[in-house]
């Protein structure tokens, strides 16, 4: 059975904002290690519009660049969205029956599959689906923008954290 994790970059102070605070090239090959790794990804619309960057070609990219591109594209991926018509490569559209959805994927797959997106993962929260949470903490105050939890924080637990770079601390929780 697979297991749901959500892990983004956070702000001190609760945000999450790709274009104020990126990653390390430390914490970026952390971060090609766990694509590579994953069973999949399940995104909201907004992250995989995001993440579709990845589906380009860019010969100016360097190594790590290049092969977190090859392992985005190697993954299956899964967006849930009402609005696209249609998604990209090794990627299917989910439209209806989120819970439905992610239950079977679930019950059907062996190992990680990461949640991209705050409002996503809220609705998987409410649902009970995720299984962990993992907060990657960088020293930096934001003052706004889109929090990490999208609404209410669950009942977490914390099971590890794990320094990653310099700047860069892991927390994982789980549901308590």
């Amino acid at each position: 059975m697979a297991r749901l994790v959500f892990g983004m970059n956070q702000s001190l102070d609760g945000y999450v904002d790709h274009t104020k605070f990126g990653p390390s090239p430390t914490l970026f090959r952390h971060f090609i290690e766990e694509a590579r790794g994953q069973a999949g990804s399940i995104y909201g619309r907004r992250m995989y519009e995001i993440m579709r960057y990845w589906d380009d070609e860019h010969p100016e990219w360097d190594a790590d660049r290049q092969a977190f591109a090859a392992a985005w594209r190697n993954q299956p991926k899964w967006v849930v969205s009402r609005s696209l018509p249609s998604v990209g490569p090794n990627a299917t559209l989910v439209e209806d029956d989120i819970e439905g959805a992610v239950r079977k994927l679930k019950a059907e797959r062996d190992g990680e599959i990461a949640v991209a997106g705050p409002d996503l993962a809220q609705s998987l929260t409410e649902l009970g689906l995720i299984d962990e949470y993992r907060i990657y903490l960088h020293p930096v105050v934001l003052g706004h923008g889109k929090p990490y939890f999208a609404g209410p924080r669950p009942p977490l637990r914390l099971v590890a954290h794990d320094r990653i770079d310099e700047d860069v601390i892991r927390l994982t929780y789980v549901p308590a």
